[in-house]
């Protein structure tokens, strides 16, 4: 069978140089989680209510964990036809006044409910775009977010904030730094003019090249930059140059999302010509060529979507085993119950799940009738915490120890999963995994479908298989 080409990486990277053939690519160009969660978003339910939340958070603070807050920000001047966030586009800035006195609101009502000592270690406003608030807005944020949960005011937190690179200029970018966050991420997504112009973002080169000097010139910590792949009027060659574009601003961590097209779900991309899409030999051309650009130019592969050079804290928290995956991504915060704020937001206190209402009207009327504006979630039973630390494993370390989820859950792990043993034995034989010892270690072609290997041990996937999957984008 025909090659269609290969990924060379290094030995700290993806060790071996997979050939990818017509076979394995139809194989495995399935519809999948992207493992933010496990169990994933589509297992919230609506049973989940205020009161088992207030009772996590009591027992989280018996623990005393550290924090890490997520602040969602919905708003955006201009819509970008590729976008699955739960966003509100608008150009009248009073909107955002009127969710702000809510967020406010939110942030007092959970604050009461946490030991006031538990520092915040990770904060990330999110959304949307951020930057849609003023620096009057932002400031006024930071401060009441300061007075109801302990901050660190040493800048050794993980402060980091979404930005827009159209609507930010110097003196916003000082703001920032003085507001206290210390990393950025910049929203870049494409440079090629045509790929722009059919998203409906344009933003040239220069212009992002212009707010990098300046977030350097600052000293922030840290600048990701979020790239997607799988847009229209994408090919391998237009996306090489993008990839080049972005080692020369080198950015200290790069996201190279895989563009989930579901138009079923996202309005807005029912705007995008399907036909204009590249197809699936090219997009995983597109990962590979990106994959082998970045690692020659000192970046090191962290998983899934995430790239990092090898002095960043990503890098090297996945090298003492601290890394961690949630829903903004890989995190250094493993051990901080995430406090999600703002509509649509997710958090995960104490081995549960919660998400606030996605609409603004329930939203408002919650935190309106001082009430946590709760609308579902999910407290993981011993089944999904075993899987989840399979998973986790997963995507975070590229290996499944046996022996030690078989020490921490006090289970045979062969007979636990007998079910999929025969599935992991055809992943070796297919060169994605390689059988050592009770560990099974991903190999460089294994760690760029660890998303395939994943739903191997996702129980959900199997109970609602054609439901599930369509809600779900492609792993290629």
């Amino acid at each position: 069978m025909a090659k269609l080409f290969r990924i060379d990486m290094t030995e700290n990277n993806l060790i071996a140089t997979p050939v990818w053939d017509q076979y394995t690519l139809e194989k495995y160009t399935v519809s999948g989680p992207r493992y933010t969660s496990y169990p994933t978003a589509l297992q919230f339910h609506e049973e989940f209510c205020e009161q088992d939340y207030v009772k996590l958070v009591q027992a989280s603070n018996e623990l005393c964990r550290p924090l890490s807050l997520y602040l969602h920000l919905p708003f955006c001047t201009s819509l970008c036809y590729y976008c699955a966030c739960h966003k509100i586009i608008t150009a009248d800035t009073r909107r955002a006044a009127e969710y702000l006195a809510l967020l406010i609101k939110e942030i007092k009502l959970q604050a009461e409910l946490f030991d006031p000592n538990r520092p915040v270690i990770q904060l990330h406003w999110g959304g949307g775009s951020p930057t849609f608030l003023s620096d009057d807005e932002m400031t006024m944020l930071m401060h009441y977010t300061a007075r109801y949960f302990n901050l660190q005011e040493d800048d050794q937190g993980d402060y980091s904030i979404e930005i827009d690179p159209r609507f930010v200029d110097e003196k916003r970018i000082g703001l920032l730094r003085g507001l206290g966050f210390n990393r950025v991420s910049l929203g870049v997504q494409d440079f090629n003019p045509q790929v722009q112009q059919a998203i409906n973002r344009i933003q040239p080169y220069e212009q992002v090249a212009n707010i990098v000097e300046q977030v350097r010139s600052y000293k922030f910590k840290s600048m990701n930059f979020d790239l997607i792949y799988g847009l229209p009027y994408q090919s391998p060659e237009s996306f090489s140059a993008t990839i080049k574009q972005v080692i020369t601003l080198s950015p200290d961590r790069i996201s190279l999302f895989n563009y989930a097209h579901l138009p079923n779900r996202f309005k807005s991309q029912r705007l995008l010509n399907e036909e204009n899409l590249p197809r699936s030999k090219d997009k995983l051309a597109m990962l590979c060529n990106s994959a082998n650009e970045l690692i020659s130019a000192g970046y090191r592969y962290i998983g899934i979507d995430h790239f990092a050079k090898a002095d960043d804290e990503l890098a090297i928290a996945q090298e003492n085993g601290s890394l961690h995956r949630n829903f903004q991504g890989y995190s250094t915060a493993r051990d901080a119950d995430l406090v999600g704020l703002g509509v649509s937001a997710i958090g995960k206190i104490n081995g549960a799940f919660s998400q606030n209402h996605k609409f603004m009207k329930n939203y408002q009327a919650a935190v309106t009738d001082k009430h946590l504006p709760i609308e579902k979630g999910y407290i993981l039973n011993t089944d999904d915490k075993i899987r989840q630390a399979v998973i986790d494993s997963l995507t975070c370390n590229s290996c499944i120890d046996a022996g030690e989820i078989e020490k921490k859950f006090n289970i045979n792990f062969p007979d636990y999963f007998s079910q999929v043993m025969d599935e992991l034995s055809e992943l070796v034989k297919e060169g994605l995994l390689k059988k050592t010892g009770k560990k099974w270690v991903a190999t460089a072609k294994g760690r760029l479908l660890i998303r395939n290997i994943c739903m191997v041990f996702d129980s959900y996937l199997h109970k609602d298989n054609e439901t599930s999957h369509q809600s779900y984008s492609k792993t290629i």
